[in-house]
């Protein structure tokens, strides 16, 4: 297929290609970074090596520019959108955060509706912060037994629309942190058909444009913009993300609401990175997300026969709130063996030296992608065997339920910027929240701003820190505190 002037084959790596050509023409730096290609910094040298320091360089012609890209970062950007099915993709060096918050941004405006899931990464509650749209939530429903929230039902989503027909988008997760997909494709339709745009956080789904017999991706179902986080199962650099739009998006205007908050001194390295990660995936990711989808079922069935623990898959399907389940996903639950997840994810690292993405209340998730072994998984399953006979206990009296429902008083940006005093914990029940609080990861809010505090969503803040999960986003960093609307 041709475009422009160069032919997209998805052997060719533009951006790697111009920096390797850069690197053997020993130029003379008089321009930005300061360390002038390593030289002015030798201990950071030392640590990351002349091969990385000595392309981490600053934009100028031969290499492009991410604001307004003409030539190798342009060609890198269709060769992605090819290979992800898209009309055009983005290169983002701010993480996938950044991909979801311009995503929300190109969709909504002040005053606006957008029709979410309540689990949703915080970066898209930050993007309704920073814009002043209005969440409508849909509340998921939960699964009683693993405590989790689950997917988005079409009668729900279907509900909101007709109750907020001025809407302008619906967002779905694809898939949840624990692999979790809702009928996308249906989702879509009804969006369209309601003149409503459909955006996806694809943050965990990058694997799906690659995998056979894994659920649709965004681009595939139809959706008009997808986050998808290169750097979590699609091998690039850390904070390295693509914002992949369909065709009915004026991607002009995305790249100016990139510009609103993206930097424009744009790191090589995580272009890179994510240019010869798109062609490996091209290349070999259907072979590979294959084996990795191969290694997760048969952890799930070693893990399910230790006994004591559940990990889940497919059988939780029911052709609604639970489409489809991401099997690369390997998400245990804990509680039967009597501890928390985050208990058995500390565990893990600190007497087995193995870490684990994170543990909640309930769970375990192991994420799994192209660089894990099978003899890996097998030191998994051994230390989770391990961990049931040393330290299984009576399970009473631990919570369980992950997603508390919640109480939307105010709007997200109007509770952030309201005028606000801070309480103790255990003096702001029946107030309204004007910051966050979360476990990270997952990066869900409990609170969010705007939402009224219970006296469930305390008791969950407590247990969730005397169990040790990291709990983040308040002023207090202790969270004995909290910033309560006046």
């Amino acid at each position: 297929m041709k475009t422009g002037n160069f032919q997209l084959d998805q052997s060719y790596a533009p951006i790697y290609e111009a920096l390797e050509t850069f690197r053997k023409m020993r130029v003379v730096p008089f321009d930005v970074p300061g360390h002038k290609r390593g030289r002015g910094n030798p201990e950071l040298t030392a640590f990351l090596g002349q091969q990385c320091v000595g392309v981490d360089v600053n934009s100028m012609k031969p290499l492009d520019n991410l604001c307004h890209p003409v030539s190798v970062i342009q060609k890198a950007e269709k060769l992605a959108a090819d290979a992800f099915g898209a009309a055009h993709a983005f290169l983002m060096v701010g993480g996938t955060t950044s991909s979801v918050q311009s995503m929300v941004l190109t969709a909504c405006k002040r005053g606006e509706e957008i029709i979410l899931p309540r689990n949703v990464h915080k970066s898209v509650i930050n993007a309704l912060v920073l814009c002043g749209a209005i969440p409508v939530y849909v509340n998921p429903e939960v699964d009683q037994r693993l405590g989790i929230s689950l997917g988005m039902q079409r009668e729900q989503v279907a509900k909101a629309i007709a109750e907020h027909p001025n809407a302008v988008a619906v967002l779905v997760n694809n898939p949840t942190y624990y692999g979790i997909c809702s009928d996308l494709r249906a989702i879509v339709k009804m969006a369209h058909d309601a003149g409503m745009r459909c955006l996806v956080d694809e943050a965990h789904g990058t694997h799906f444009y690659f995998g056979n017999g894994l659920p649709v991706s965004a681009m595939a179902a139809g959706a008009d913009m997808a986050a998808v986080s290169m750097h979590k199962s699609g091998g690039s650099l850390t904070q390295s993300s693509l914002l992949l739009v369909g065709p009915n998006i004026h991607a002009g205007y995305v790249r100016q609401i990139i510009n609103l908050t993206q930097t424009t001194s744009g790191s090589y390295l995580l272009m890179s990175s994510l240019d010869i990660s798109r062609r490996n995936l091209a290349l070999r990711g259907r072979n590979v997300f294959h084996q990795v989808a191969d290694m997760a079922e048969y952890a799930r069935q070693e893990i399910n026969a230790v006994g004591g623990y559940y990990a889940f898959g497919r059988e939780l399907m029911n052709g609604n709130s639970v489409f489809d389940f991401d099997t690369t996903k390997l998400s245990v639950h804990t509680l039967d063996i009597g501890l928390a997840g985050i208990e058995v994810y500390d565990i893990l690292r600190d007497e087995y030296d193995i870490q684990i993405e994170f543990g909640d209340i309930g769970n375990i998730l192991a994420y799994l992608s192209m660089g894990d072994r099978a003899q890996e998984l097998e030191r998994l399953v051994s230390a989770l065997a391990e961990i049931r006979r040393r330290y299984q206990k009576d399970g009473s009296g631990l919570l369980s339920q992950e997603y508390i429902e919640p109480e939307v008083v105010t709007s997200p940006q109007e509770a952030f910027y309201a005028e606000k005093i801070s309480l103790p914990l255990e003096q702001s029940e029946g107030r309204v929240c004007s910051e966050f609080v979360m476990c990270y990861p997952p990066g869900i809010p409990i609170l969010a701003p705007g939402e009224r505090i219970t006296a469930e969503i305390l008791e969950h803040i407590q247990y969730a820190k005397e169990k040790g999960c990291s709990m983040t986003g308040p002023e207090d960093p202790e969270i004995k505190q909290l910033n309560v609307l006046v």
